[in-house]
């Protein structure tokens, strides 16, 4: 750790080890020119302590300690062959050149990917083709397409008090969004309703996968 509580991986490769990104006093930074191929990387940080340079993930696991609050700098990474673990929300993953102007932002990808084992919520894949990812079962459900198939999404009458709010903010996302993951119990208690109810309109839609 350099004076500025810098933890820096860069200019480099590393194969079959276990990083445990734990410090919650240390800034990590990852990248630029970092491949990491076959590790395991621990993180139990905020998203303010972790940021991504344009690293390189090929077949790597993450387990994530702590809860990944609203982290858009996956965007900045290529990840391939990767798997995930723990919870992850208000995250966005792919191509989204247009979110930072900064060289790394430029480069993002992703693909074949697993998420089965992870709980997401709030989490975007932009740009990318969500076909050769796996998304987590019910409880979680994922949107594939969400700004093309909003209109059918907004067909239906969705439940609860509030229950308008899913179908009424898929436009607002960014337009190259090609998939949109939520957990069902937070999106019960934001539409008043129970998970069961959101379901039974779920079931409905073959762009939705549970």
């Amino acid at each position: 750790m350099d004076s500025l509580g810098n933890i820096v991986f860069n200019d480099r490769e590393i194969e079959n080890e276990r990083l445990e990104l734990t410090d919650n006093k240390a800034n990590y930074i990852l990248g630029p020119n970092l491949l990491l191929k076959d590790c395991t990387l621990v993180l139990k940080v905020s998203s303010r302590r972790l940021s991504l340079q344009q690293p390189r993930f090929v077949g790597c696991t993450f387990e994530v300690k702590q809860e990944l609050k609203n982290y858009q700098s996956w965007v900045a990474a290529s990840l391939k062959g990767c798997r995930f673990k723990g919870r992850l929300t208000g995250c966005d993953f792919g191509h989204w050149p247009e979110y930072m102007s900064l060289p790394w932002y430029q480069h993002g990808s992703i693909e074949d990917c697993d998420f089965t084992e992870a709980r997401l919520d709030g989490c975007r894949v932009i740009g990318c083709d969500p076909a050769t990812l796996r998304f987590p079962k019910w409880p979680c459900f994922t949107i594939l397409d969400p700004i093309g198939r909003a209109p059918e999404l907004r067909s239906v009458k969705w439940p609860g008090a509030h229950g308008d709010i899913i179908p009424d903010t898929l436009l607002k996302n960014p337009p190259t969004t090609r998939a949109l993951t939520y957990y069902a119990p937070a999106a019960a208690r934001l539409l008043e309703t129970t998970p069961e109810e959101l379901r039974a309109v779920i079931e409905k839609f073959d762009c939705i996968v549970y």
